[in-house]
């Protein structure tokens, strides 16, 4: 049976979902704003879990229609069959977005969805009791310029949340977005990576975890897991495939480092709850200590951006000596992600190539300087 998921990406990113899925052998996808749109089976959704390392969630695509009244989201949403997705037992929270819709309240909306999934299921299964004790299904309506999406989340927590980061220091980076900036450097384990702001090391784990082939998903759970027209024998399946796949022998060393001692001790014990903790070296060091001593190699890092730690000055003396790096090593590639708009002033050099990606809340530029 053929499924539409789609796999959820902040802005900036979902070329990089798009080339991950291409990657991992989806053939039939289509790049859309915030996510990309992946024809595939009950096996590809198992997989879209385990292995997509910039995505942010995989929602089954149920049902899209227009949707201009409160009538036209009731009938919409009871066309589609319910019964074949939702167990009589099953607890189906509806949480609901509206952008550019005459629809704009969310309250009324994800009501009207509910309403109208009690009423479809009412006829399948000839009850009008539902305990919603059993397995959840979360069930979300997009309200976007008049046309709704009824989707299902087959992930349940993001899927940044791999499992290993049992705290964050200040300032953290998502997973997610720390796996993308290790892909768009194109680094592949074949030269040293070093990380100068590692925190609590999400880069440098994330590009171990990428260069020894580590399943990003393989040590949390899903929500599809527990839906009941899912066999269990696929993840188990997927999991034991993603463990024969490991293969920690051809990566470089990566270096991390951080002026926190503190932030260096998470960063090691997040790494050990990984299983990464060997390829990675981590110390205790501000970055005017930073000696690079290879002739060719990557850094990539998240620096402070003036705003929420350090001020200007400190900032503009941690860009300065970024720069003056880069020019006493002209074979290294530097990657850098910072909301600072100076950053390329006090750098001094203007970056190869810029993207704008977003940390949280906070709009960045990744700026590039390939050798």
């Amino acid at each position: 049976m053929s499924y539409t998921i789609l796999a959820t990406a902040p802005l900036g990113l979902e070329a990089v979902v798009a080339h991950e899925a291409k990657i991992l052998g989806f053939s039939e996808y289509q790049v859309e704003n915030g996510r990309v749109r992946i024809t595939t089976d009950l096996e590809g959704i198992v997989k879209a879990n385990l292995w997509l390392r910039t995505t942010d969630r995989i929602l089954l695509l149920l049902g899209e229609f227009p949707a201009y009244t409160f009538d036209d989201l009731f009938e919409g949403t009871k066309a589609l069959p319910w019964d074949e997705w939702l167990p009589e037992d099953g607890r189906f929270p509806v949480a609901g977005r509206s952008h550019k819709s005459q629809l704009s309240s969310v309250p009324a909306c994800q009501s009207i969805v509910k309403k109208a999934i009690v009423d479809k299921l009412t006829d399948a299964y000839m009850t009008t009791r539902f305990p919603e004790d059993g397995a959840t299904y979360p069930i979300e309506v997009t309200l976007h310029q008049d046309r709704a999406m009824i989707t299902l989340d087959t992930s349940g927590a993001g899927l940044h949340k791999r499992g290993y980061r049992v705290a964050a220091g200040d300032a953290p980076i998502k997973e997610t977005l720390a796996a993308a900036l290790v892909q768009l450097s194109r680094w592949r384990g074949e030269r040293v990576l070093v990380d100068p702001f590692c925190g609590s090391g999400t880069i440098a784990i994330e590009a171990a975890m990428y260069a020894a082939n580590i399943a990003p998903g393989l040590h949390r759970e899903f929500a599809a897991e527990h839906f009941d027209w899912v066999p269990k024998r696929l993840f188990r399946e997927a999991r034991e495939q993603a463990t024969s796949a490991i293969n920690t022998a051809n990566a470089r060393a990566i270096l991390a480092s951080d002026i926190d001692a503190g932030a260096v001790d998470l960063a090691r014990l997040n790494a050990h709850r990984a299983g990464v903790e060997p390829m990675i070296e981590f110390s205790r060091q501000a970055v005017k200590d930073l000696r690079l001593e290879e002739d060719r190699g990557v850094l990539i890092g998240n620096p402070p951006y003036g705003e929420r730690m350090g001020d200007a000055a400190d900032v503009r003396r941690i860009y300065e000596t970024l720069g003056q790096l880069r020019t006493d090593h002209p074979g290294w590639s530097f990657f850098l992600l910072s909301g600072q708009p100076l950053f390329e002033r006090w750098f001094g050099k203007p970056a190869d190539k810029r993207r704008k990606l977003y940390n949280g809340r906070i709009e960045c530029q990744y700026y590039q300087y390939t050798r």
